[in-house]
């Protein structure tokens, strides 16, 4: 086959960007030492992708060899005695997760939607509703394999070799291939979390709860309604929860079967759940999500509000799973989604002035989340000690550019404040406002792995062209 059979549109999770690429798709090895060969051989630069879950240009690059790595999926070992695995790249979280759960083990991190590969989330470094109490997931994990760009692999291993473990996780896939990663899991004695529902009137309240429940609670989420002004600014809901103890839940045994943590397949128990969406895009619009969300929190903060119930895992855990193709309603468009790191003295002024700053350019977020977090020590963290703020776009034909500017707007208070963002989550954000979020000595660092373990730059991606190699 040629590199011309090979030609795909790839894109990124949102639908807003995306490009040609000649994409290979290995079972083994051998597959993947073939593609590096063909890309050096041909002066084309590599990008990994496994299920393409991150919203930008994370994984993919305009006429790069695209290695999709969706396929090498196999569970290499599972040790249920003591919770480790190895898994190759393609493994997606949701076949982590069935895997374990009948064992007492549930993935110590996980993203809001079960579809990422643990290659992918290992590049991005992924983080949870847990990350004050659990970090990210390369906290997790034990070693990896890395494959090189020169066709050399070794094994890194977090103990023995600290300093490279960090710097290879969450470096975008700029420095190898994770080929085998071995991961830690956290034991549970029931399927199930104990959720508490609460409701907060303003940005200050969500803010307090937030960091009052982050020693309290596993799991910390927000949601706010960012149609709300006034008074009324940064109102929301917010969901704790907490595993239980053993002997704690009397439904513990039957909760841990993988198939009782299957989503429901209708929603309200009559409409089937790839229905949904099609009934959801008439109101992707404006007056639409304003008044999804003022309906939202309603509910939430009245006949919801206060309210502590039982949840499997995979029901808390899986939000955006629970409509089948949910992003369609973005179409033809597509969305974006910008995230923001912010330290707690912070938060509260820079995510006023973000939703401000929404309202003003006449797009406010359909879609806000805010979580707590703590610092890691890999080199390219997103993590502060404090809050972050997502926030999802509609990307609406003819106003494209008018987005990518309010980004720009939307990003500018995060770094005057010593904030970061979340590149997994970015298709937007200009390099040099995303530079000016690095420490001291950061780039330079990222620079020096780079020429020793990919000097010719045979791996990049469209994201990585952006944030870090722009000149």
């Amino acid at each position: 086959m040629t590199l011309k059979d090979r030609l795909e549109w790839v894109e990124g999770w949102g639908m807003a960007v995306g490009g040609a690429g000649y994409v290979f798709r290995p079972t083994d090895a051998g597959g993947v030492a073939e593609a590096i060969e063909t890309a050096r051989d041909s002066g084309i630069p590599i990008t990994l992708r496994g299920a393409g879950c991150s919203y930008g240009d994370a994984a993919f690059r305009p006429e790069s060899v695209v290695l999709d790595l969706s396929n090498l999926n196999r569970v290499l070992t599972w040790e249920p005695e003591s919770g480790t695995v190895d898994v190759e790249p393609g493994v997606s979280l949701a076949s982590l997760w069935r895997l374990a759960i009948g064992d007492g083990w549930w993935p110590p991190v996980v993203t809001g939607t079960m579809e990422p590969t643990i290659g992918g989330m290992l590049a991005m470094n992924v983080h949870g509703k847990n990350n004050w109490t659990r970090g990210t997931l390369g906290e997790h994990c034990i070693e990896f394999d890395l494959a090189m760009a020169n066709g050399e692999s070794r094994t890194i291993s977090q103990e023995a070799d600290a300093e490279l473990f960090n710097d290879v996780i969450g470096s975008f896939g700029q420095f190898g291939i994770i080929t085998r990663a071995r991961l830690q899991m956290k034991k549970v004695h029931t399927g199930r979390v104990e959720v508490r529902a609460v409701s907060a009137p303003d940005l200050e309240a969500m803010l307090s709860l937030t960091d009052d429940a982050k020693d309290k609670w596993e799991y910390v989420v927000g949601w706010i309604d960012s149609f709300a002004r006034g008074r009324n600014l940064g109102r929301g809901l917010l969901h704790f929860a907490r595993h239980f103890e053993e002997g704690e839940d009397p439904e513990a045994t039957s909760s841990l079967d993988a198939a009782a943590q299957d989503l429901p397949a209708n929603l309200f128990g009559i409409m089937p759940k790839g229905l949904m969406w099609h009934f959801l895009k008439p109101l992707t619009n404006r007056p639409g999500m304003r008044c999804i969300n003022f309906a939202k929190y309603l509910v939430g903060s009245t006949i919801g509000d206060e309210k502590t119930y039982r949840q499997p895992l995979a029901g808390f855990s899986f939000l955006l799973d629970y409509v089948p193709n949910w992003k369609n309603i973005y179409l033809p468009g597509g969305l974006i989604q910008h995230q923001s790191f912010v330290p707690a003295a912070s938060a509260e002024r820079v995510f006023r002035q973000q939703l401000e700053i929404c309202h003003e350019h006449g797009m406010p977020s359909f879609l806000a989340v805010l979580k707590r977090h703590r610092p890691d020590g890999f080199l390219m963290s997103h993590a502060v000690d404090g809050f972050s703020l997502a926030l999802d776009f509609p990307v609406i034909l003819g106003k494209r550019q008018k987005l990518w500017e309010m980004v720009r707007a939307l990003a500018e208070p995060v770094v005057a404040a010593g904030g970061r963002f979340y590149p997994a989550k970015d298709a937007a954000l200009p390099g040099h406002l995303y530079r000016s979020t690095f420490r001291e000595g950061q780039l330079g660092r990222f620079a020096g792995i780079k020429a020793k373990l990919d000097p010719d730059r045979v791996l990049r991606s469209g994201l990585a062209d952006r944030l870090i190699y722009e000149d």
